[in-house]
């Protein structure tokens, strides 16, 4: 597939469209599934400055626990979901 991949275009979307990427946050918090609230807070911390920004705001030092807790295998603490959010 030649051009951007799929996650960069959402990643764009969400930058875009504040309320879009609010609209998505709430679908996948209802929808209750761990692995797609983590793939939706990676995309949202990729849109709006990056996932070191986001770490520094949500007091998660270093922004390596940021990336850690955001992995597809991540298992993070509901205390760094909500400071995340």
């Amino acid at each position: 597939m030649k051009g951007k991949a799929f996650d960069d275009l959402v990643v764009e979307l969400l930058h875009e469209d504040p309320k879009l990427a609010a609209e998505m946050l709430n679908g996948v918090l209802g929808d209750g599934d761990q692995s797609e609230l983590l793939t939706a807070l990676r995309q949202l911390a990729k849109a709006f400055g990056g996932v070191a920004k986001v770490a520094g705001q949500a007091h998660l030092t270093p922004p390596t626990q940021l990336y850690r807790t955001l992995s597809p295998v991540g298992n993070p603490a509901l205390s760094s979901l909500s400071a995340i959010l």
